[in-house]
């Protein structure tokens, strides 16, 4: 069933650097399945700060924020869940109108839960590619699920040539990085078959945090 806009529907988007369509494409279906008054919208930003204080203003509902802001919006809204306090970033904002304050949370964690659960047996060790916003949410999981983490950024960049028989969790914009092929790879690129799944189970979250409902495939 298709919902009218109308002066009660209420607005999500994405912040990032670069809009993309997955998140609009997700959201406005889903939006529609469910039949909920909302709609989503992505756009592109260079300034976090401001848009942060224009979807206040516009009395938007709730944001996702993509890299590379996640930090940043860590240190802008009013209170943090586990997940945000933890990561030390944010990606999803639930706004509170009616006390003009802000939820920060960061279901990149959450994904990360749901994507590494089949390796804890096997690995003990992760290889995590960056420290941005994504890495940190990463990092935190991985520690919460018994990894002992070897972060790898651009002073170490060469050592990915040398691992073998190892876990590695790209959480960098860089593409077609080359590992010996006994390694597991898991990449979050969009595009990418694991990067495609770990956006399936944040957005997945993102939808329960905006709507209080469980998301069915």
């Amino acid at each position: 069933m298709n919902v009218s806009i109308n002066k009660d529907t209420k607005i999500y988007c994405s912040f990032s650097k670069t809009a993309g369509n997955k998140g609009c494409e997700f959201f406005n279906k889903s939006f529609a399945k469910y039949n909920i008054d909302a709609l989503y919208k992505s756009f592109s930003i260079n300034n976090i700060n401001d848009a942060y204080k224009a979807a206040l203003c516009l009395k938007f509902s709730g944001c996702a924020i993509a890299m590379p802001f996640k930090k940043q919006a860590y240190e802008l809204v009013t209170y943090k869940d586990e997940s945000a306090e933890l990561s030390k970033s944010v990606n999803t904002i639930i706004f509170d109108h009616n006390t003009d304050t802000s939820i920060g949370y960061n279901t990149d964690y959450y994904a990360t839960d749901i994507i590494l659960k089949p390796y804890i047996k096997t690995y003990k060790i992760i290889n995590i590619l960056g420290n941005g916003g994504l890495s940190t949410a990463v990092q935190a999981k991985c520690r919460d699920l018994g990894f002992e983490v070897n972060l790898i950024t651009r002073e170490n960049w060469n050592t990915i040539k040398d691992l073998k028989d190892s876990l590695i969790f790209n959480c960098t914009s860089v593409n077609n990085i080359e590992v010996k092929p006994n390694n597991v790879f898991i990449d979050c690129i969009i595009g990418t078959s694991t990067g495609d799944e770990f956006h399936k189970y944040q957005s997945h979250k993102q939808f329960t945090l905006y709507t209080n409902l469980i998301y069915e495939v």
